[in-house]
């Protein structure tokens, strides 16, 4: 049995509540959360924070990393953007090897779990359950099948070879067999048809359906909403009508600030999206634009927005695991103890007055004395 004990301030709760006391973790699992200031023989002592939930990445694309930045639909739309052409010609080997590396940094840098769009079918859904299988971080692969916009084979409106169809299920059949969900681009990269014939497989096999809508303009949200999606990433250019309408769906999203002003296509309307009480979770997007490092996407977050650091720290731990069904995110009993403790020592952040403030604001991965990770 794996018991020990982690005491110092902890960040409590669903409001991350600062409570000086330990935590016991038993297995895995927070035990109990006591409120007992004082010496207790730790494993570590510090700041206890909740691990990252980074909810939405392309880590297939960790073997492109920055490429000079133009339109977006040039670098990612399938299925020729770069990113799409640089993948087709990736030996297996390397693409493992990248994905590998991403996922050692997400660990390195406080991430206990991630939310990844996996391209390439069922081979690349394996892919990246190779890469990950090594890692202290858990993968929650939302795969996506290549026969749905390929060069290849291409499921169209005006294909009504019922064969077709047969192999766009099955495809996504496989997929789900060892995959958590199907995740696809904009309906706006679909011939009339497709997008709804995914969503509606995906459903049948039991899997969760995501999609992007809203990252360059408002004109796929609507369609978007009407695939009756698990979880939305982007709404970059939603309007307060479309927030609301996602609201009244109960829809989770997942932001990705520092991509969209990186590739330059916006900037998501967060706060408005807390005025709807929506959950809003933070994801780091494509590596080849942006690293994992979710401490730097929770520092940008703070200063872009008018948010609390509850907030800000919810949307980057608790909002996170809400959309992905996941048992962590949040300092209680019963959680699963994905945790990590930084040093209230360190250079950067002795002296801290407010320390919710001064973690969302300046904690780095080199403050981390210990991290329990996934996996």
């Amino acid at each position: 049995m794996k018991e020990y004990l982690l005491s110092g301030s902890i960040l409590c709760g669903d409001n991350f509540e600062v409570v000086e006391g330990y935590i016991h973790i038993r297995n895995g699992v927070i035990t109990e959360v006591c409120e007992e200031p004082g010496y207790v023989d730790a494993r570590a002592h510090g700041i206890i924070m909740p691990c990252f939930v980074n909810a939405h990445t392309h880590i297939g694309d960790s073997v492109l990393k920055d490429p000079q930045v133009t339109d977006l639909t040039s670098l990612v739309q399938p299925p020729d953007g770069l990113k799409h052409r640089v993948l087709r010609t990736t030996s297996m080997r390397d693409l493992v090897q990248a994905m590998r590396a991403s996922t050692y940094d997400m660990a390195a840098t406080g991430t206990c779990a991630f939310a990844d769009f996996r391209e390439g079918g069922l081979c690349g859904v394996q892919a990246l359950q190779q890469a990950a299988s090594s890692a202290p971080v858990d993968a929650v692969i939302f795969g996506r099948p290549t026969g749905s916009n390929s060069g290849d084979q291409v499921y169209g409106s005006d294909n009504t070879d019922r064969s077709c169809a047969t192999d766009l299920e099955d495809e996504i059949g496989s997929i789900l067999s060892c995959a958590d969900g199907i995740g696809i681009s904009s309906t706006s990269d679909y011939e009339d048809g497709v997008s709804a014939a995914i969503a509606e497989c995906t459903t049948k096999y039991g899997g969760r359906f995501a999609i992007h809508a809203g990252e360059l303009n408002s004109t796929d949200i609507m369609d978007a909403l009407a695939l009756t999606p698990d979880l939305l990433i982007h709404l970059t250019h939603a309007s307060n009508d479309d927030l609301r309408r996602v609201a009244d769906h109960d829809i989770p999203v997942v932001v990705c600030l520092q991509s969209n002003l990186l590739t330059r296509v916006g900037v998501p309307p967060v706060e408005a999206m807390f005025a709807e009480n929506m959950t809003v979770a933070a994801g780091t997007d494509n590596v080849m634009f942006n690293s994992v490092d979710m401490f730097a996407e929770m520092r940008f977050l703070s200063s872009v927005f008018a948010l609390s650091e509850q907030q800000v720290l919810g949307m980057c731990t608790r909002s996170g695991a809400l959309a992905l069904g996941l048992n962590c995110g949040t300092i209680k009993t019963g959680a699963d103890a994905k945790v990590m403790v930084l040093d209230k020592d360190s250079y950067n952040l002795m002296g801290a007055r407010n320390i919710l403030r001064s973690v969302v604001r300046r904690a780095r991965a080199g403050d981390v004395l210990f991290c329990s990770g996934g996996a």
